[in-house]
């Protein structure tokens, strides 16, 4: 993956957003905010005007005008610059065409799920599938609503594709439970013993 000068995703969602134009940040948050980009990037009013100024340092966007309405603060505007177009497109190419190796903390929990007993493992899942089941739910009626709004289907690609992953780990964790509990052939019994559990104590004189 390349080293930006500017690797947080907040950096890419402004300067998506100033292609339609040059914006102030509190312009910039309001429609961070409209387009429920806070679902998918972490922001707050501190972390935006932080990343403004570092791609401003980056020569990716530039002061445009100062305004001020009132006796309210001063408002700085500001428009992407040719070298943050070219930062868009290179930085959008690489995402979309490039997997990247992340660390979910689920996959972090499966790789040391040894550590637990396997009816601890087993109930602790059937919970997890409740909390997917809900989530999926949630984002389905938040997709339904947007389209009922009118909202084309493409601005709401990224919730789809949420929605896939929820369904894909939900069936992923109804497979290994099985796996643990199969009478025949599950993994629950050498399991258990490794924890000193029923299976050991019936191999024991």
């Amino acid at each position: 993956m390349t080293t930006r000068k500017v690797g947080n995703l907040l950096g890419l969602a402004v300067l998506s957003y100033l292609t339609r134009g040059p914006m102030h940040p509190y312009e910039l948050g309001r429609t961070l905010r409209d387009n429920d980009d806070g679902r998918s990037i972490k922001f707050n009013h501190g972390s935006l005007y932080m990343v403004i100024q570092q791609l401003a340092r980056a020569g990716f966007v530039a002061e445009q005008e100062t305004t001020r309405e009132g006796n309210r603060p001063e408002r700085t505007v500001y428009a992407l610059t040719d070298a943050g177009r070219r930062e868009l497109v290179d930085w959008m190419r690489e995402l979309v065409e490039v997997p990247q190796h992340e660390y979910p903390h689920f996959v972090a929990a499966l790789s040391l799920i040894a550590a637990l007993p396997p009816d601890l493992v087993v109930e602790l899942l059937g919970q997890r599938l409740e909390r997917l089941t809900a989530l999926r739910t949630e984002i389905r009626d938040h997709i339904d609503r947007a389209l009922a709004g009118g909202l084309h289907p493409l601005f709401m690609v990224e919730e789809e594709y949420r929605l896939a992953l929820l369904e894909a780990e939900s069936a992923f964790v109804g497979r290994f439970v099985g796996q643990i509990v199969d009478p025949e052939t599950g993994w629950g019994r050498p399991w258990a013993a490794f924890h000193g559990g029923p299976a050991e104590r019936e191999e024991t004189p």
